[in-house]
């Protein structure tokens, strides 16, 4: 594991990911999802947008980091409110 800096940011980051996917599996697992279609062009199921979500935070966050001076904790608000809203009404 000395190939990559592990900084405390970055542990936090993989185990957040880890645990939503571990909430992820435990709501599957209680309560099966079932495809509806909302604002996104397809139908999707609870995982297929989680998916999407964390796909979209990626990519909100390669543009801030980018193209931005802005800091990464907007980019980080900007993702969660997406996330919430894709996972609500995608």
């Amino acid at each position: 594991m000395e190939w990559m800096v592990w900084t405390t940011p970055t542990a936090v980051f993989f185990t957040v990911i880890a645990a939503m996917l571990a909430g992820m599996t435990a709501w599957e697992v209680i309560s099966p999802t079932v495809e509806r279609k909302g604002f996104l062009p397809i139908s999707t199921t609870r995982g297929d947008r989680f998916f999407i979500g964390l796909l979209s935070a990626a990519y909100i966050h390669l543009v801030v980091v980018g193209f931005t001076p802005l800091s990464i904790w907007l980019a980080l608000g900007a993702s969660v409110l997406w996330l919430l809203i894709l996972m609500r009404w995608g």
